[in-house]
Protein backbone atom coordinates (compact mmCIF):
# COMPACT_ATOMS: atom_id res chain seq x y z
CA UNK A 1 0.00 0.00 0.00
CA UNK A 2 1.57 3.23 -1.16
CA UNK A 3 -1.02 5.67 0.13
CA UNK A 4 -3.02 5.89 3.35
CA UNK A 5 -6.72 5.08 3.10
CA UNK A 6 -9.35 6.93 5.10
CA UNK A 7 -12.86 5.71 5.85
CA UNK A 8 -14.74 8.53 7.60
CA UNK A 9 -17.70 6.30 8.54
CA UNK A 10 -17.67 2.50 8.65
CA UNK A 11 -21.48 2.53 8.30
CA UNK A 12 -21.05 3.50 4.64
CA UNK A 13 -19.12 0.26 4.01
CA UNK A 14 -20.79 -2.42 6.16
CA UNK A 15 -23.38 -4.77 4.61
CA UNK A 16 -26.07 -6.44 6.68
CA UNK A 17 -27.68 -9.37 4.84
CA UNK A 18 -30.24 -11.96 5.92
CA UNK A 19 -28.22 -14.68 4.16
CA UNK A 20 -25.14 -14.19 6.34
CA UNK A 21 -22.07 -12.01 6.50
CA UNK A 22 -20.81 -10.23 3.40
CA UNK A 23 -17.43 -8.85 4.51
CA UNK A 24 -16.37 -5.70 2.69
CA UNK A 25 -12.63 -5.51 2.09
CA UNK A 26 -11.03 -2.28 3.29
CA UNK A 27 -7.48 -3.42 2.52
CA UNK A 28 -5.76 -6.58 1.34
CA UNK A 29 -2.19 -7.45 0.46
CA UNK A 30 0.07 -10.50 0.81
CA UNK A 31 0.40 -10.07 4.60
CA UNK A 32 -2.87 -8.62 5.91
CA UNK A 33 -6.57 -8.41 5.13
CA UNK A 34 -8.89 -5.86 6.77
CA UNK A 35 -12.67 -6.19 6.45
CA UNK A 36 -15.77 -4.63 7.94
CA UNK A 37 -18.67 -7.05 8.36
CA UNK A 38 -22.19 -7.11 9.71
CA UNK A 39 -24.52 -9.77 11.06
CA UNK A 40 -28.26 -9.51 11.47
CA UNK A 41 -29.79 -10.71 14.79
CA UNK A 42 -29.41 -14.49 14.93
CA UNK A 43 -26.77 -14.40 12.21
CA UNK A 44 -23.76 -16.64 12.65
CA UNK A 45 -20.26 -17.27 11.48
CA UNK A 46 -19.71 -21.03 11.79
CA UNK A 47 -16.76 -22.58 13.61
CA UNK A 48 -13.61 -22.45 11.50
CA UNK A 49 -9.84 -22.30 12.06
CA UNK A 50 -7.96 -19.29 10.80
CA UNK A 51 -4.84 -17.17 10.75
CA UNK A 52 -3.93 -14.73 13.52
CA UNK A 53 -6.81 -12.29 13.76
CA UNK A 54 -8.03 -9.20 15.58
CA UNK A 55 -11.77 -8.46 15.83
CA UNK A 56 -12.97 -5.06 17.02
CA UNK A 57 -16.72 -4.68 17.59
CA UNK A 58 -18.39 -1.45 16.51
CA UNK A 59 -22.09 -2.04 17.14
CA UNK A 60 -24.44 -4.63 18.64
CA UNK A 61 -24.12 -7.58 20.98
CA UNK A 62 -23.46 -11.29 20.70
CA UNK A 63 -20.94 -13.97 21.50
CA UNK A 64 -17.63 -14.92 19.96
CA UNK A 65 -16.14 -18.31 20.68
CA UNK A 66 -12.40 -18.90 20.40
CA UNK A 67 -11.40 -22.49 21.06
CA UNK A 68 -13.32 -23.41 24.22
CA UNK A 69 -13.73 -19.83 25.48
CA UNK A 70 -16.85 -17.74 24.81
CA UNK A 71 -16.70 -13.94 25.00
CA UNK A 72 -19.73 -11.67 25.35
CA UNK A 73 -19.14 -8.94 22.78
CA UNK A 74 -20.44 -5.39 22.65
CA UNK A 75 -19.28 -2.09 21.09
CA UNK A 76 -15.68 -1.37 21.97
CA UNK A 77 -14.73 -5.01 22.67
CA UNK A 78 -11.65 -6.44 20.97
CA UNK A 79 -10.81 -10.13 20.62
CA UNK A 80 -7.32 -11.26 19.57
CA UNK A 81 -7.26 -14.79 18.16
CA UNK A 82 -4.07 -16.88 17.84
CA UNK A 83 -3.19 -18.47 14.52
CA UNK A 84 -4.83 -21.88 14.09
CA UNK A 85 -7.46 -21.32 16.79
CA UNK A 86 -11.06 -22.10 15.92
CA UNK A 87 -13.49 -19.21 16.06
CA UNK A 88 -17.21 -18.58 15.58
CA UNK A 89 -19.70 -15.81 16.21
CA UNK A 90 -23.42 -15.34 16.81
CA UNK A 91 -25.28 -12.02 16.88
CA UNK A 92 -27.94 -11.30 19.50
CA UNK A 93 -28.63 -7.91 17.90
CA UNK A 94 -27.45 -6.33 14.67
CA UNK A 95 -23.67 -6.65 14.97
CA UNK A 96 -20.85 -4.87 13.14
CA UNK A 97 -17.12 -5.43 13.45
CA UNK A 98 -13.75 -4.87 11.83
CA UNK A 99 -11.56 -7.93 11.40
CA UNK A 100 -7.85 -7.95 10.63
CA UNK A 101 -6.24 -11.18 9.43
CA UNK A 102 -2.47 -11.40 9.46
CA UNK A 103 -0.78 -14.18 7.48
Amino acid sequence: MDQPRFFPDWRAKVVFAAGGPQPQVLHEDSKVKVVVAGLEPGGQIPVHPGDFGVYHFLEGAGQMRVGETTFDIQPGATVIVPAGATRSMIADTRLAFIAVRVV
